[in-house]
C-alpha cells in the first residue's frame, strides 16, 4: 500500500516538475536577474565592496554590542542573526549533497549554471530583501512580519490610479496568497529533503544497520530537538543559527581547502571539466549517458536555486525580522548571502568532488555510489576516520539549521494566510503547522532520497513563480529606494524611504535622526508601480 502511494506521488511530482522547471521558468529566473542587473546598473558588481563594508565587516567588529536603533519593545533580531537565520536556510545539504547530485546527474557543466544563477541571484536577492523590509509590518507584540506574501499583496497596485488600478491590486493579492501557499509547502519539502539527506548520511556510515530503522531514529531525534527550538520562535532560531552557522561553515571551508590543496595538480582539470561541459556532457561508459543542454541547465539552475534560494523570496522572511531600519542595508546582506552560499560553499564542494573523482568518471557517474556518499568519500580519503566523523557532523548541522529556518518561513506564511481570523485564529493555525512540520520530518527520513529532492525542487519552482513576477513589476521601486539610500549617504537632504506605510516610515526616520544627531526630513512615502 505504501509503495503504491509513493509511486503515485512520484509520477504526479515528475509531471508537475517537468512543467515547473521547463524553459519558461528558466527564462523567468535568468530574465529577472538580467532585468534587475540592468535596472540597478549591475549593483551586485558596483556595490560588491559596499556589501562587505556594510554587512559582515562591521558586524564582526560589533559582536556582543546591541544595535543602538533597536527598540526594547520589539521582538526583532540583530542584522547578523537575521543573516545567520537566512543563510542557515540556504546553506544546507544542497550546498554539499545537492552539488554532488547536480554533478552526478547533470555533469560538471551544471556547476557553471549554478554560478550563472548566483551572479544574477545576488541582485535578485537584494531586490527581494529591499522590498521585504520596505513592506514589512510591525505587529502588536513587537514582531515584524514580512516576505513575498506581504510585498506582493501590499506593493503591487498600492498607489495605482485609473481604470486598471483595482485589477492590479487584485492581481497583487492573488500573487501574495500564491506565494504564501507555495512557501508553506516549500517549507515542508525543504525540511523533507534536508532530513532525508541527513538520514542518508548516517545510513552511509552504518551500512550494516537496517536503513528504515536508521531513518526512523534520525527522524525522531531531529523532530524532538526541532520541537524544542521552534517553540522559542525567531529569537531562539536566530541565536542557534548565529552560533552554528559560522562554526560549521568555517570548519567545512578549512577542510575543503585542505582536500583541494592535497589534490592541487587536479584543479586545472576540474575547471576544464566544468567549462568543457557547459552545453553537453558524456560520461565514460561508452557514451551511454548523454545529457542534453536543457538537462544541464535545469540541474544547475534548480540546484542553484535550491541552494541560495534567490528568486524564491524565502530568506526575506528572516531578513524582515531584522532590527535595521534601512531596507538597502539588509538588501546588501542578500548580495553577500548568495555570494557566500554559491561562489564559496558550493564551489568548494564542486572542486572537492571533481579533484577527487573527476579523473575517474566511471566511479562518479556509473551509479556505483549515491550522492550522500561521494563527498564523504573525499573527506575520508584525505582525513581518514577523522574526516568521516567531521563530515557526519557537518551534514546534520547544515541540514538542521536549514530545517529550523524553513520552519519559521512556513509559520509566517501560514500566519499571513490566516491574518483575518484574528489573533486566536492565527495562533491556532501556526500551532497546527508547527506540529505537522515536526511530524512530517519523521516521515521524510524514510522516503526515497530522489523523491525528497524532486518534491522540494517542484515547490521551490512554484514559489518562485509569483515572487519573480512581482519583483519584476516593482523593479522601479527597488531602484528608487536604492537611489534614496545612497543619495543620503552622499549627504543629500532627502526624505528617507524606509517603509511603505507613512506612520512606520516617520517612526523609523525619527529614530535615524535621533541617533545620527541631525535633521532628517520626513515626508509621506509614495509608491508607484508604473516606474
Amino acid at each position: 500500500m505504501w509503495d503504491k502511494i509513493i509511486n503515485v506521488i512520484t509520477k504526479a511530482n515528475d509531471w508537475l516538475n517537468g512543467i515547473v522547471w521547463g524553459w519558461p521558468m528558466i527564462i523567468l529566473i535568468l530574465g529577472t536577474g538580467i532585468y534587475l542587473t540592468i535596472r540597478t546598473r549591475a549593483l551586485q558588481v558596483r556595490r560588491f565592496g559596499t556589501s562587505w563594508g556594510e554587512t559582515i565587516i562591521p558586524t564582526v567588529k560589533s559582536i556582543g554590542k546591541r544595535d543602538k536603533n533597536k527598540s526594547k519593545k520589539e521582538n526583532s533580531i540583530s542584522q547578523f542573526e537575521a543573516f545567520a537565520t537566512a543563510i542557515s536556510g540556504t546553506v544546507g545539504t544542497g550546498n554539499i549533497i545537492g552539488v554532488s547530485s547536480a554533478i552526478m546527474t547533470g555533469g560538471p557543466g551544471a556547476v557553471f549554471w549554478m554560478w550563472i544563477s548566483a551572479f544574477f541571484g545576488m541582485v535578485t536577492n537584494y531586490a527581494e530583501n529591499v522590498l521585504g523590509l520596505f513592506f514589512r509590518k510591525k505587529e502588536k507584540n513587537g514582531d515584524f512580519s514580512g516576505g513575498p506574501a506581504y510585498y506582493l499583496s501590499e506593493g503591487i497596485g498600492m498607489n495605482a490610479k485609473g481604470k486598471g488600478a483595482s485589477a492590479l491590486k487584485t492581481f497583487g493579492k492573488i500573487l501574495g496568497v500564491m506565494a504564501a501557499v507555495f512557501c508553506t509547502f516549500a517549507a515542508i519539502g525543504m525540511s523533507g529533503a534536508q532530513t532525508n539527506k541527513m538520514s542518508g548520511t548516517f545510513q552511509s556510515v552504518f551500512t550494516d544497520a537496517n536503513k528504515t530503522t536508521v531513518g526512523l531514529v534520525v527522524g525522531i531525534a531531529v523532530a524532538v530537538v526541532l520541537a524544542l527550538v521552534v517553540l522559542g520562535g525567531i529569537k531562539a532560531i536566530g541565536k542557534v543559527a548565529s552560533i552554528l552557522v559560522p562554526f560549521m561553515s568555517l570548519l567545512f571551508i578549512v577542510m575543503a581547502l585542505v582536500i583541494i590543496c592535497v589534490n592541487v595538480t587536479a584543479i586545472g582539470g576540474a575547471f576544464a571539466l566544468i567549462f568543457g561541459n557547459i552545453f553537453s556532457f558524456k560520461a565514460a561508459l561508452g557514451g551511454g549517458m548523454g545529457y542534453a543542454f536543457s538537462q544541464i541547465i535545469q540541474k544547475g539552475l534548480a540546484r542553484g536555486v535550491f541552494s541560495n534560494e534567490a528568486g524564491l523570496g524565502s530568506s526575506v522572511i528572516a531578513h524582515s525580522a531584522s532590527e535595521t531600519r534601512e531596507p538597502v542595508k539588509q538588501g546588501l546582506w542578500g548580495v553577500f548571502e548568495v555570494f557566500f552560499d554559491t561562489f564559496i560553499i558550493c564551489t568548494l564542494t564542486a572542486l572537492v568532488i571533481l579533484v577527487s573523482f573527476g579523473k575517474d568518471e566511471v566511479t562518479l557517474y556509473s551509479g556505483a555510489y549515491i550522492d550522500t556518499q561521494v563527498s564523504m568519500m573525499a573527506f575520508e580519503d584525505v582525513f581518514g576516520m577523522f574526516g568521516k566523523v567531521v563530515y557526519t557532523t557537518i551534514i546534520p548541522l547544515f541540514a538542521f539549521t536549514t530545517i529550523l529556518a524553513w520552519s519559521y518561513y512556513g509559520e509566517k506564511s501560514v500566519d499571513f494566510l490566516f491574518r483575518k481570523t484574528g489573533d486566536k485564529g492565527r495562533k491556532i493555525s501556526t500551532t497546527v503547522f508547527k506540529v505537522a512540520y515536526v511530524l512530517l520530518v519523521i516521515v521524510s527520513a524514510v522516503i526515497d532520497g530522489e523523491l525528497a529532492w524532486a518534491i522540494s525542487d517542484t515547490f521551490n519552482g512554484l514559489m518562485a513563480l509569483p515572487n519573480l513576477i512581482g519583483v519584476v513589476i516593482m523593479g522601479g521601486l527597488v531602484w528608487r529606494i536604492t537611489k534614496n539610500y545612497f543619495d543620503r549617504k552622499k549627504g543629500k537632504n532627502v526624505a528617507p524611504m524606509l517603509s511603505a506605510y507613512p506612520e512606520q516610515n516617520a517612526e523609523f526616520a525619527s529614530e535615524l535622526a535621533e541617533f545620527d544627531d541631525e535633521e532628517v526630513p520626513v515626508e509621506e512615502t509614495t509608491v508607484s508601480d508604473a516606474e
